[in-house]
């Protein structure tokens, strides 16, 4: 082929226009959301307060937690693991580019051949000699072996689509993470405090119960009481201790899952956290659109993704229906004698376009194109089913949240009656005017009141960072660095 007839053959098929590409051109798929949400509070919030959704924990006003959280995103091992995915994607990505650019490789070789002169045209003549040189030869060869295959169909580009989609998928998966994460840290710092809340009322009832037991003891004694009023008092006080060890084991339990969750060993924060802190005060919760949704959460970012890889895919898939276009050649020297590799007359060359057509695939190119239909369809309705759910676990968090503030409220009205009550049965028991049991119900009821407060209070704080993963709060974070 002369190198008019080459530079016609390059020029023509690459310049083959983009719409000869195969396969659906993507959309993104609509869901449609709710116009607002059922459980909303009345009271409307400023755009600056939803603006604190990224860095929601701090809104908790706890230095504690802000200083739990910097660790954690440093740190954490599934956030190193979600980084390194995202490399992953790229190199991939980078691989699919690749196939769209001419290859090309060095080779060289050398061998040493002896043949026989007893087959023939090798036959020996008189005198032991042969017209065919000598029976041992060297070879050395070294050269370059180039390729390109052209994209016409779009095969190729349908592939890197389908890779940036997924790399675009990872860093979604990468901030999904995070969000998850920023969570657990908040919601493991909430259950401690509220264990060690629930401590501190423990203590403060046993010394209670201990001072009511002395006293039915000193009565008892003195011939005012009864046995049955000391024993009854010493029941209760060891019911009431019989607590300690099960709280004691919820607030280690949070402490060495805080210790796993920054990346270090679990009891690396004992002392740190160890010592009592009051539950953080409850913020105002901000609460944006459900259409905001699709840009605030990782995870449906990244499911919308995966549909659009899937839907490449397929391109790849029908792109194999058609012919492949290639140019392929090859340039070296081969020469008897290494000295002689630079000769002119050791230059060898090959060069011509191709074409590969598949007639006969026993049907399994159109199978692998039903393959990728269903595929993008699965990934259709997971998307689907991840924006319902986004939806459903919104609406479960701000139910659980206003909820249990009003169980707070009312539980804190139960306290103050509860220890009123306490005050005027240990009174009229010292005075002669009731009877112990009174004293020991009234202990009972304000226990239970004050216990359930910490409870409330710690399922409050917990509802309230469910909202903030719920809205997908939190994700903003540095890129991934290249490798």
């Amino acid at each position: 082929m002369t190198r008019h007839a080459l530079a016609f053959v390059v020029v023509a098929l690459a310049s083959i226009d983009a719409s000869c590409a195969v396969g659906p051109r993507y959309t993104p798929p609509h869901v449609a959301a709710p116009a607002a949400w059922h459980e909303a509070p009345a009271a409307a919030i400023s755009d600056a307060d939803r603006a604190s959704l990224e860095r929601w924990w701090t809104t908790f006003h706890d230095t504690q937690l802000d200083d739990l959280v910097a660790r954690a995103i440093d740190g954490n091992l599934d956030l190193k693991i979600a980084a390194a995915r995202v490399r992953e994607a790229r190199a991939a990505r980078g691989i699919a580019e690749s196939a769209a650019l001419p290859q090309a490789d060095a080779t060289g070789q050398y061998s040493r051949a002896r043949r026989s002169n007893a087959v023939p045209p090798f036959t020996a003549i008189a005198g032991g000699s042969s017209p065919f040189g000598s029976r041992t030869q060297n070879v050395f060869e070294a050269g370059f072996d180039a390729g390109w295959e052209i994209d016409i169909f779009g095969g190729v580009r349908h592939d890197v689509e389908a890779a940036t989609a997924q790399v675009q998928a990872a860093e979604e998966g990468r901030r999904d993470v995070l969000v998850t994460l920023l969570a657990d840290v908040a919601r493991n710092y909430a259950e401690l405090r509220g264990a060690q809340r629930q401590l501190d009322i423990l203590g403060a009832t046993v010394e209670s119960q201990r001072e009511s037991l002395a006293i039915a003891k000193a009565r008892f004694e003195a011939g005012l009481g009864t046995a049955l009023d000391v024993e009854r008092a010493d029941g209760l006080l060891d019911t009431t201790m019989s607590r300690q060890p099960e709280l004691e084991r919820t607030a280690k339990h949070a402490i060495y899952r805080l210790g796993v969750l920054i990346g270090q060993e679990p009891a690396s924060l004992a002392a740190m956290l160890e010592p009592p802190r009051p539950i953080p005060p409850q913020p105002p919760l901000p609460v944006t659109l459900p259409s905001e949704l699709l840009s605030r959460r990782p995870d449906l970012r990244r499911a919308e993704r995966d549909v659009a890889a899937a839907t490449a895919r397929i391109g790849v898939a029908r792109a194999d229906l058609f012919p492949r276009f290639s140019i392929t050649g090859t340039f070296g020297r081969r020469s008897e004698d290494a000295g002689d590799l630079g000769s002119g007359a050791s230059q060898f060359w090959f060069f011509g376009p191709g074409v590969r057509w598949p007639i006969l695939s026993g049907g399994r190119i159109r199978a692998n194109i039903r393959v990728q239909d269903a595929r993008q369809e699965q990934a259709v309705r997971q998307y689907e089913k991840t924006m319902l759910t986004a939806v459903e676990e919104v609406e479960d968090a701000l139910l659980s949240q206003s909820r249990e503030t009003r169980r707070v409220d009312v539980l804190r009205a139960s306290v103050s009656a509860n220890r009123r009550a306490l005050d005027l049965a240990t009174e009229r028991y010292t005075s002669g005017l009731e009877n112990f049991l009174s004293v020991l119900d009234a202990q009972r009821a304000l226990y239970a009141a004050e216990d359930g407060l910490a409870q409330s209070e710690t399922i409050a704080m917990v509802s309230a960072i469910a909202v903030y993963k719920a809205l997908g709060g939190g994700w903003t974070m540095e890129p991934v660095p290249p490798m």
